[in-house]
């Protein structure tokens, strides 16, 4: 189901019931549309995401790690000064619709209690957050500006009188008597109660609307039938669906629908495990543009001159031909006129059969014999120079595939790294900022992110380098060479480290599963993976980073999945 009215009501009960009178402890903005406010109660931190993101707003509590930018935004900073320290009242949500307030009860700067409402309005791309003061429902300040050109229902600038979006004209179904329910079921055929049921009660999405209608056909108390489906939003048993294709769908409850079912403790471990791809690439991709642009062009570019080497590289196989062309016009240079652009001549190296030549009519015979021994000369000595271009170009395919491999399965956090090595290969310049009067500050030296981690079934620790540079700490750390190093066969893909030197075969296939999923063969079924101890693993010297050899592995054949990898997530 989309995030609709229903889905918001159960968030807001799983909210108020775990955040209710607990302390805002720290405010942090990681990305553009989305804050992270940590809240402690009952001796629990609970990190909780307020995304106004266009295509993934919503509100929930997170586990799904994220990293802050190194200067915080404006807006980071007021909610810091307003909000930190501050206790969180409740979490109520307006009727039945997808808006959220978090009141908060704060001091204003004559020490005057005060209740501020940090106000989440999640729908679609007019999704905003609001800082509101509920006294007079001043905007304090908000995650986006709109200009009074784009929205000429209501002022969305701080300062401005904050008001609810235009109300539609129709019940909250859990206050409702659901008198209207009625006359649907009998006036109206069983094909319109789904849309019907939309249009007059306030939250319901197309697939609500649909679930319902599937309890109502052969309901016989439809009344009854209607309290206890809403009831669920109240108690959630929070579920995922995954369709034969592999599309996900989630509800706050197992309703009828087909495909596979996996059942999570909290509404917010079932939205990390639905938006963890989707968001996660989404962020990565608003980050790591200028990469993504970058590999793509060199990829283009490399591709594009391999091609040029491989026509060279056939035209010197065809060296032989210029020299016996030339031979030949040397030899009857008076059949040769200049003007000419073509002549016969008989092949003495092929039992005299006619060998037609193109000629340059600018030139006479022998001018024409010197240009064929020329390109004879330069084709074969072009020949091992070539063959040097062609594998240090597809070197660098090789490379920027697996740079490409490495964005596709990112999380933001790895991006910074990517962006090093980039830079460190000379491939990307390195911003530099424009020099003041007073003293320089020396950069900070980059520190290099950590590796994903799993824990495999039976307890073992699995890391997964999910960019170069954690690639070559995992695999050649003198401290892991015992330990068991596996990597998708011959294709762009993480370096994957068990903390053992004996694993059971369970943890082995585990951890060849998540090699195959973090690799560019995620998509695939049966993907070769190959494993051996790390310390038969060489790099050659002058090596790009993340690029190793060896010898001696063995290999497993395994399907990827992303329910195992949510899974195994420590």
């Amino acid at each position: 189901m989309p995030l609709d009215g229903l889905f918001v009501h159960a968030i807001a009960h799983e909210l108020n019931e775990k955040l209710a009178g607990g302390r805002i402890t720290k405010v942090h903005q990681p990305y553009q549309n989305e804050i992270i406010l940590v809240v402690r109660n009952n001796q629990t931190n609970y990190p909780v995401l307020l995304s106004a993101h266009p295509a993934y707003a919503r509100a929930q509590i997170t586990q799904i790690p994220y990293q802050n930018p190194k200067t915080p935004t404006n807006f980071a900073m007021f909610l810091r000064r307003n909000l930190e320290g501050a206790r969180l009242d409740s979490v109520s949500q307006v009727e039945n619709d997808r808006i959220l307030h978090f009141s908060v009860k704060t001091h204003d700067e004559l020490g005057d209690e005060q209740t501020l409402l940090l106000t989440l309005e999640m729908m679609g791309r007019h999704s905003n957050l609001f800082l509101v003061r509920e006294k007079d429902q001043r905007i304090l300040e908000l995650v986006k500006h709109v200009p009074a050109d784009q929205n000429r229902v209501r002022s969305l600038i701080p300062g401005a009188t904050y008001t609810l979006p235009p109300k539609q004209d129709k019940e909250n179904p859990f206050d409702s008597t659901l008198g209207t329910l009625a006359t649907i079921l009998l006036d109206q055929e069983k094909d319109t109660w789904a849309k019907s049921i939309q249009q007059s009660y306030q939250g319901f999405s197309t697939q609500s609307a649909q679930a319902l209608v599937k309890d109502l056909v052969d309901a016989p108390d439809a009344l009854k039938t209607t309290k206890e489906w809403l009831a669920n939003f109240n108690q959630p048993k929070p579920t995922l669906f995954r369709s034969e294709k592999g599309n996900l769908s989630y509800a706050a409850f197992p309703w009828n629908q087909d495909g596979e079912q996996q059942s999570f403790d909290s509404l917010g471990e079932l939205l990390d495990a639905y938006f963890a791809g989707q968001a996660e690439a989404d962020r990565v991709n608003q980050q790591a543009a200028t990469l993504v642009r970058l590999v793509k062009n060199e990829l283009k570019k490399n591709e594009s001159k391999q091609k040029k080497l491989e026509q060279t590289l056939v035209d010197s196989e065809n060296a032989e031909s210029f020299k016996v062309k030339g031979d030949l016009l040397i030899t009857y240079p008076h059949l040769v006129k200049k003007g000419m652009q073509e002549v016969e001549i008989e092949n003495y190296y092929d039992n005299n059969n006619l060998l037609k030549i193109a000629l340059d009519p600018r030139f006479d015979g022998l001018q024409n014999a010197n240009r064929y021994f020329n390109k004879y000369r330069k084709l074969r000595s072009a020949k091992d120079y070539v063959l040097e271009q062609m594998e240090a170009t597809q070197e660098e395919i090789d490379y920027f595939s697996s740079i490409q491999t490495q964005l596709s399965v990112a999380s933001p956090k790895d991006v910074e790294d990517i962006r090093v090595e980039l830079v460190e290969q000379g491939y990307l310049k390195e911003k530099t900022k424009v020099k003041t009067k007073g003293k320089q500050t020396k950069k900070p030296k980059h520190v290099m992110g950590k590796s994903d981690q799993f824990v495999a079934t039976d307890g073992t620790l699995i890391e997964v380098g999910k960019n170069n540079l954690q690639n070559d700490q995992l695999s050649l750390k003198k401290q892991n060479r015992h330990k068991i190093w596996l990597h998708v066969q011959k294709m762009p893909g993480s370096h994957v480290l068990i903390d053992s030197e004996n694993p059971s075969e369970q943890t082995l296939t585990e951890a060849a599963m998540l090699a195959a999923y973090f690799s560019k063969a995620r998509d695939s079924a049966n993907v070769p993976v190959d494993y051996l101890p790390a310390g038969k693993l060489r790099k050659p010297n002058g090596a790009k980073p993340g690029f190793v050899i060896f010898e001696g592995q063995q290999t497993l054949y395994v399907t990827p999945t992303a329910q195992l990898v949510q899974e195994l997530r420590k």
